[in-house]
């Protein structure tokens, strides 16, 4: 089995490692396991060997997401090997692929191959419509070296990064900013259905802002563009953080 497990909010790290994982498949066929939702449960949690695992997360803040990693570790491989692979917008992965690195190793999965992938941030106008079609060509080109590496038997021996991780347990936080609600509102549940954290109340409108990690799925998703962001606080950061960002980021890949 080739599968491709991934937490992707607003789905950008799922079209990275979906787009390797069926490039790694002999027949272009994978077990998609979405791991997004805090209440999304899943029948298989144990690899072995003979299988193969795409990992796919977003970076937050040069960390990897914290709820991200608790739902990870729900999984755990028998020397099962993997492709792990972090999204980022611009201003850089930090800590967040090493870090990816020794949790799969702890799940007693084995890295044979790494990736820090361009998408688009979730704030500001950073990256825009990133991944796109070249991306996801050159994720495949990656994956064919990697299907080489596997017959090899290779590993990928370490990632960029250090350690102790940066911002140590401070690190992997959600985002401080909180989507409003405007009076366009159907009600229709879609927001309170696809929250990763279950921090909106059924009326729609109440979010916990302690549960809320700002990842703007909610926004992404809304039907009627009911959620939004359109404060001058957010609105003057979007502006600053996307000059500061500005210039292009490439893809990394390492075998």
């Amino acid at each position: 089995m080739t599968a491709a497990i991934y937490f992707s909010p607003t789905f950008t790290s799922k079209k990275g490692a979906v787009a390797i994982g069926k490039a790694l498949a002999d027949d272009g066929c994978i077990t998609e396991i979405d791991v997004t939702r805090y209440d999304r449960v899943t029948e298989k949690t144990q690899f072995d060997r003979k299988d193969l695992v795409v990992f796919g997360a977003p970076v937050y803040g040069g960390r990897l997401y914290r709820g991200c990693k608790e739902r990870f570790r729900k999984f755990s491989g028998n020397q099962t090997p993997c492709v792990i692979t972090v999204t980022y917008g611009n201003r850089h992965y930090d800590d967040a692929l090493l870090e990816l690195f020794d949790l799969v190793k702890e799940q007693g999965f084995v890295p044979v191959a790494g990736a820090a992938l361009i998408g688009q941030h979730t704030y500001g106008e950073i990256q825009v419509g990133r991944p796109d079609e070249d991306d996801l060509k050159e994720d495949r080109e990656f994956a064919a070296r990697v299907k080489e590496k596997l017959v090899l038997g290779e590993i990928l021996e370490t990632v960029p990064g250090n350690r102790p991780y940066i911002k140590g347990e401070e690190g992997g936080k959600g985002g401080n900013f909180r989507p409003l609600t405007a009076e366009t509102c159907m009600s229709c549940g879609l927001c309170v259905k696809e929250c990763p954290e279950g921090a909106i109340a059924e009326d729609c409108r109440t979010i916990d802002g302690n549960r809320c990690i700002a990842c703007f799925r909610c926004i992404r998703i809304c039907p009627v563009q009911a959620k939004n962001m359109n404060v001058a606080p957010y609105l003057e950061f979007a502006e600053m953080f996307t000059k500061k960002l500005s210039e292009p980021m490439k893809n990394e890949y390492f075998l």
